[in-house]
């Protein structure tokens, strides 16, 4: 019975999602902003790679894609927000309650189809964005460096979508802690650019090991990115940045879920 009664959340979930303009926005928005700054940061490697002259050098397109994630998970960060601080602005959390009392239920439900949407865009809109690039930076006038090989393109490209669903599971933890949309973004942005880029300028070490465990940089150190604003590959692990990446991803949960359980709609 309990199966049954998720998968009737979900579907009520699903229904809401798609029935917004907001989404159709934020998705086409993701999209356009993964080409043009793949296309941004690409060029740019390209034409260095260019003026120094190098012979043989290559430059595979999905690692513009996954350094443009930095810029872009924010359009889908918002749209993972809106799927319940809306909710809270308009008053239909209370409908949404009343359908689904079980408070750990309806966010569970939001999370199911929260993650698959934002997994999707970011495969998909990386794709386009990988093509895109190929076909602009593979021209003499960049110097021919990129290319698509796809082994390597398709496990860059399901890293990316991964890390685009755990941010936005994280995000919707956020949102039912805070219960706005400004407190949401304040909060989701200091983690994942603010206070990581704040505690890396300091210098200390201890401070640059923190921000380098806080969840952007660690879904870098996931996606394998060596094209990022360290400057270098990240310093540990692809899977240790998976780990910490789930961990912050629990712990978005765990406070929207504690807040869910303790405060009237």
């Amino acid at each position: 019975m309990a199966v049954k009664e998720l998968g009737q959340t979900i579907g009520a979930e699903w229904t809401k999602l798609w029935s917004v303009r907001s989404t159709w926005w934020c998705l086409t928005g993701a999209a356009v902003l993964m080409v043009l700054s793949a296309l941004t940061l690409g060029g740019a490697t390209a034409t260095e790679l260019r003026r120094a002259g190098g012979e043989g050098a290559r430059l595979v397109v999905s690692e513009p894609v996954i350094s443009a994630t930095s810029f872009v998970q924010f359009a889908l960060v918002t749209l993972a927000m809106l799927t319940i601080t809306s909710e809270y602005a308009s008053g239909g959390i209370r409908t949404t309650l009343q359908a689904t009392p079980i408070r750990g239920r309806m966010l569970a439900a939001k999370a199911l189809v929260v993650a698959p949407v934002m997994f999707a865009a970011g495969v998909v809109s990386g794709g386009i964005a990988s093509a895109v690039t190929y076909a602009v930076l593979s021209t003499r006038m960049f110097g021919g460096y990129a290319v698509l090989p796809p082994a390597e393109t398709t496990l860059d490209l399901l890293a990316l979508g991964a890390f685009l669903a755990l941010v936005s599971v994280m995000t919707l933890g956020v949102g039912a802690a805070m219960r706005s949309a400004a407190g949401t973004l304040t909060v989701v942005f200091m983690l994942l650019m603010g206070l990581p880029l704040m505690l890396a300028m300091t210098g200390g070490q201890v401070a640059l090991e923190v921000s380098m465990r806080m969840p952007m940089f660690a879904g870098l150190a996931f996606m394998g990115s060596t094209d990022n604003l360290t400057g270098g590959p990240i310093p540990y692990s692809p899977g240790e940045g998976l780990a910490w990446l789930i961990g912050w991803t629990a712990a978005g949960v765990a406070a929207g879920y504690a807040v869910l359980r303790r405060r009237d709609a």
